[in-house]
């Protein structure tokens, strides 16, 4: 069991029982995935790059990513129905603990000019997705083999019913929210 994880059910439920004012516990909001999504535009012409964004998804991650296909043609970017275009991992029970842990600890402190995560990107369901720009915040990529920088989605998907009990749910995980002014 990850140390994030330990927290959680030591600590973290507790808190929001009493925060949220929820008297069953097993209603208490929790982590159920969080998912990683490399989208790669420029696999159409060149599929190698598909093969790269793959390789440093698995690194990240630690798990073998899932490849996704358009699923339909679109003429003004030369998209066929079926081409390979994206990538992503669903991560969850341990492996999510570990990977929330390193992403608020290691990777979000060292983003330039971080100022602390939007608290407007949750959906409306309790569940929030983050963009990083660069793959190199991660400390387990050599920035010596990476020939293009990618971007990557992050969505953090909780039990959560509203945005209010997941931002306190992520909060006390962590998460540096900027402060609204």
């Amino acid at each position: 069991m990850s140390r994030l994880q330990e927290r959680y059910k030591s600590e973290i439920t507790a808190e929001l029982e009493k925060e949220l004012a929820i008297s069953n516990p097993n209603a208490v909001p929790r982590l159920e995935k969080i998912v990683i999504n490399i989208g790669v535009g420029e696999a159409i012409l060149n599929a190698k790059a598909l093969d790269a964004a793959k390789a440093e998804l698995s690194q990240i991650t630690g798990q073998a990513p899932v490849v996704s296909r358009a699923k339909k043609s679109i003429s003004a970017f030369k998209l066929r129905k079926g081409l390979p275009i994206a990538c992503f991992v669903t991560l969850r029970q341990k492996r999510m603990y570990e990977f929330l842990d390193r992403l608020v600890n290691i990777v979000l402190p060292r983003v330039r000019d971080f100022r602390g995560v939007s608290p407007k990107a949750f959906d409306g369901r309790g569940n929030y997705t983050l963009g990083l720009r660069d793959q190199l915040v991660f400390p387990e990529i050599d920035y010596t083999k990476v020939e293009r920088s990618r971007g990557m989605n992050i969505t953090i998907v909780t039990t959560a019913r509203t945005d209010a009990e997941a931002m306190a749910l992520l909060r006390k995980l962590g998460m540096p929210f900027r402060e609204t002014a």
